[in-house]
């Protein structure tokens, strides 16, 4: 334990820990694409949809203006939804490039996480980001109402023989891609999930304790941050315990879907009991979102190995 209070001990999250030397070149990339990752949540944030156009041109098929109407509003919002989807292959990419360097010999998961704390923070951030971007998406249906009603269009004007301008910028190949990655509750989870699973499959020389040792500290950094007093009134605002607990369902998340016997199982290195009692003390309208994903996004809760009092706190 005295290892992960000095990992805690530098864990300041409302600090920007400074990369060092050998972090530079991975850090520029990933501070890159977290730059443009504020862009896109503020974006999401205004999504308001096209929802009573597309109700007009519903109720009055024959009419070509309230058609064209209609088409009009959807056309940049779908350009926006493939913006989004492009952004979510960047950040697999930068997770992909963290990973690499959080997890390579000869350095232990902790010796990483203590030497690299740039990188470690950056980790969180991504997560951070993912999560934020899921709850937005969970709770605004107009993304997959504006979407089907855009692949609707473009598919009875083909069977009329018509082509689209806007199928120029959305081609199907690319309108099939963003269909599967709306179509998940959470897709920015899902796509690091695979990211996290495809990066541990094709490292075979790699131990895969190495990543999911590395997942789990940060769970558990997360943990003993959130429920330790002394730890806890560091932070200058409630925007940082949500920080810590996204960031902490994020890795318990990807540690599900990577380790054989996932997160839930007694012989986990990350302790869920505490986990979840310390999200469910906060106010249920900050963490509801975070415990559905624990609920809807991991593989192994409904596994046999998992302990009834672990399902009996996830009901």
């Amino acid at each position: 334990m005295g290892n992960l209070l000095k990992v805690l001990a530098c864990a300041e999250l409302e600090h920007d820990a400074q990369p060092t030397e050998a972090e530079t070149a991975v850090w520029n990339q990933v501070s890159a694409v977290l730059e443009e990752a504020h862009g896109i949540l503020a974006e999401l944030q205004s999504y308001n949809g096209a929802g009573q156009e597309i109700r007009e041109a519903i109720q009055n098929p024959g009419d070509l203006a309230l058609q064209e109407k209609a088409w009009n509003a959807v056309c940049p919002l779908v350009a926006k939804l493939k913006r989004f989807y492009e952004f979510s292959l960047r950040l697999e990419n930068a997770l992909r490039s963290l990973l690499e360097a959080l997890t390579s010999p000869p350095y232990a998961p902790m010796q990483h996480l203590e030497r690299e704390q740039a990188l470690a923070k950056q980790f969180a951030e991504i997560l951070h980001f993912t999560l934020s971007f899921d709850e937005l998406k969970m709770t605004n249906p107009a993304i997959q109402n504006d979407f089907s009603y855009y692949r609707r269009t473009i598919s009875r004007n083909r069977l009329n023989n018509q082509q689209l301008e806007a199928e120029n910028e959305v081609n199907n190949e690319m309108a099939n891609r963003m269909s599967l990655f709306y179509a998940e509750a959470t897709p920015m989870l899902k796509t690091l999930s695979n990211a996290t699973t495809k990066f541990v499959s094709e490292n075979k020389t790699l131990p895969i304790e190495d990543t999911t040792d590395c997942l789990s500290t940060m769970a558990c950094v997360c943990r003993v941050m959130l429920e330790t007093p002394e730890y806890r009134c560091r932070f200058t605002n409630t925007d940082t315990m949500l920080f810590c607990m996204r960031v902490m369902v994020g890795v318990i998340i990807l540690y599900d879907h990577v380790h054989p016997v996932g997160a839930f199982a007694k012989t986990s290195k990350i302790d869920m009991k505490g986990c979840i009692k310390v999200l469910k003390e906060q106010p249920s309208n900050s963490v509801e979102g975070l415990l559905n994903a624990l609920r809807y996004t991991t593989r192994h809760l409904n596994d046999d190995s998992t302990s009834k009092q672990i399902r009996a706190l996830l009901q």
